[in-house]
């Protein structure tokens, strides 16, 4: 687990390299060596692979995303530090020249232990923030509490590590958290593009509908590889919105191929979490002989005693969507599996279904 002195001792040039996760990474060589923190990738679509960061680009990114928030503040520490996250939230700490609050993730996360932690980061003087992945960010407005009383004080709450739902952010919102949405990955420093705009020096631009990303936050390279160049080219598909923002639109492997028609999981999820009694939902693509592949849908129901009508859900895809991207299997689950920083397990929601 990467420590505060550690990393602030790696970014002033003091100490040798910061190994996130476990495990160590062997002797470093050539361009390799300009690297403070290696962070090791979910290998969700392969093999893990190690991430090599320099200072000036976790720097760059924390110094960006404190122009976007409004100026330094204190951090509080909710998401684990081995993964790009949750470290960052220290290297903000680093370049603020505060020290990050922490709260104890031990016992799982709990509304009532984050009002705790987040009192005395709170009592301290200028702004706030705080960095969670949706699931935690639902725990806390879901009822009036400290939770919701502690979350609402922070200037910024980023969130990110997974897709939000938008019932989520509005729901926080209209209670009044400072809700900031982010997307970037551990080979971009962590979040850099917030609301659906870059930071100021951040670069997007679509090829094949793929996202690429460039500016002063890519990471030097995968160790044992060939170091990035100008652009880092993700694996996720996106859009521009009318209004300039990027919309995400999910991983190009989740993509759903059902009677020749593609379709984009985090469409249909998005109806499906709009809809009345709707908490969560998931949709992935379960092989089929006659369609290639049929849409399932596994969603959290906000009652689970009561969950809302599936042919009044398939409606719903069918009419915003189109009837190919209605699902063809609907379960109703309690919680959907993760891994990671809040990321939903795809893999272990096709299981699911048997």
């Amino acid at each position: 687990m990467v420590t505060f002195d550690a990393l602030r001792d790696a970014l002033a040039g003091r100490g040798g390299l910061v190994v996130a996760g476990s495990g160590d990474v062997p002797p470093l060589r050539g361009w390799e060596t300009r690297a403070v923190l290696a962070v090791t990738t979910s290998g969700s679509t392969g093999e893990p692979k190690e991430v090599l960061l320099g200072a000036d680009a976790l720097t760059a990114s924390a110094e960006l995303t404190h122009d976007r928030l409004g100026g330094p503040g204190t951090w509080l520490l909710a998401l684990p530090t081995t993964h790009i996250a949750g470290i960052q939230v220290l290297v903000r700490s680093v370049v603020a020249g505060t020290r990050p609050g922490a709260m104890d993730l031990a016992p799982g996360f709990r509304a009532a232990d984050f009002a705790v932690a987040a009192r005395p980061v709170l009592a301290t003087p200028g702004r706030h923030y705080t960095a969670l992945v949706p699931t935690q960010l639902a725990r806390l407005v879901a009822t009036e509490g400290p939770g919701l009383a502690a979350v609402r004080q922070f200037d910024g709450v980023l969130i990110g590590g997974a897709a939000t739902p938008p019932s989520l952010l509005e729901r926080s919102r209209d209670l009044g958290v400072r809700v900031v949405t982010t997307y970037g990955m551990s080979e971009t420093s962590g979040g850099c593009v917030y609301d659906g705009l870059p930071l100021d020096g951040v670069r997007v631009r679509l090829t094949g509908g793929r996202i690429e990303l460039g500016g002063p936050v890519l990471a030097l390279g995968y160790r044992g590889g060939e170091p990035f160049g100008d652009w880092f080219r993700t694996d996720d598909l996106g859009r521009v919105r009318p209004d300039g923002t990027l919309d995400v639109l999910g991983r190009a492997d989740d993509v759903i191929i059902s009677g020749g028609e593609n379709i984009a999981p985090s469409r249909v999820e998005r109806v499906l979490a709009a809809q009345p009694g709707v908490r969560e939902a998931c949709v992935v693509g379960l092989a089929d002989p006659e369609w290639g592949q049929v849409v399932a849908a596994a969603v959290v129901p906000e009652d689970p005693g009561d969950p809302p009508d599936a042919e009044r859900l398939c409606a719903a895809v069918g009419e915003a969507v189109g009837r190919f991207a209605m699902p063809k299997r609907v379960a109703f689950v309690t919680e959907l599996p993760l891994r990671g920083p809040g990321k939903v397990d795809r893999k272990a929601v096709v299981g699911s279904f048997g």
